[in-house]
């Protein structure tokens, strides 16, 4: 049995729905969904090798960058220690 707060969630949809319905949403939506098939079945997908040798990239970088910016900050609070 639905309780009352999901009988006025699917009036509500409905609602939202008709109208989207009569003001061509819909056919809007079902266009914009179809052309953005077409323009994902242009584009150039990286294979499983690339994606892999990308992703390794990527986490080398945000390792190195944190150990900079550890490094750095390290050294300011050393700085700051020292000048206390």
């Amino acid at each position: 049995m639905l309780s009352t707060t999901q009988i006025v969630l699917l009036v509500i949809a409905a609602i939202v729905l008709i109208v989207a319905w009569r003001k061509g949403g819909l056919l809007k939506l079902a266009k914009y969904v179809g052309e953005t098939n077409v323009e994902l079945k242009k584009c150039n997908w990286p294979s499983t090798d690339e994606l892999k040798s990308s992703t390794v990239l990527v986490m080398v970088s945000v390792i190195f960058i944190g150990f900079l910016t550890f490094g750095i900050d390290w050294l300011f609070a050393q700085v700051v220690q020292a000048l206390m």
